[in-house]
């Protein structure tokens, strides 16, 4: 639950504080539980509204794009990077909130667009294009974190 929050929230200390706050949450709230689904998923979903909440509270920017034609990435850039997962999660921290949010819903935590943009009370293709434009300034990031270690050598 800790990870989910840190990676929505990006500061160790914030997520500690919404995870506290998730369980005191859900303690207080047990008798709402009705066992529709498994208690950890009921739980996931309580620390993904806390840490959306608070990353909402620092004033977290979306840009509402609507109905704008999106170029395809190109397909072999995620083939082509071979990467260590410590610059993904250095790279995924400079990201700006909106963008980290939705690719960390999406990549990490499995939601869909549609469940994303109902969980932050955006559009679909607001959720489309924070993923796709958040995807494409990480590949950009570690590509140039690449050639910084390769001119180094």
């Amino acid at each position: 639950m800790y990870n989910i929050s840190f990676r929505i929230v990006n500061n160790q200390e914030e997520a500690e504080d919404v995870l506290q706050e998730s369980f005191l949450d859900a303690f207080l709230r047990i008798k709402e539980f009705r066992e529709e689904t498994t208690f950890g998923l009921w739980l996931k979903q309580i620390v993904i509204n806390k840490s959306i909440s608070c990353v909402r509270k620092r004033k977290m920017e979306l840009l509402p794009i609507e109905d704008v034609d999106l170029a395809a990435p190109p397909e072999d850039d995620e083939e082509s990077l071979e990467l260590q997962v410590d610059q993904v999660k250095q790279a995924m921290a400079l990201l700006p909130d909106g963008y980290r949010v939705v690719l960390s819903l999406y990549l990490f935590e499995g939601y869909d667009h549609e469940e994303i943009a109902h969980i932050m009370k955006i559009s679909e293709n607001t959720s489309r294009t924070q993923y796709m434009r958040g995807k494409q300034k990480l590949h950009r990031l570690l590509e140039k974190k690449r050639e910084k270690d390769e001119h180094k050598n």
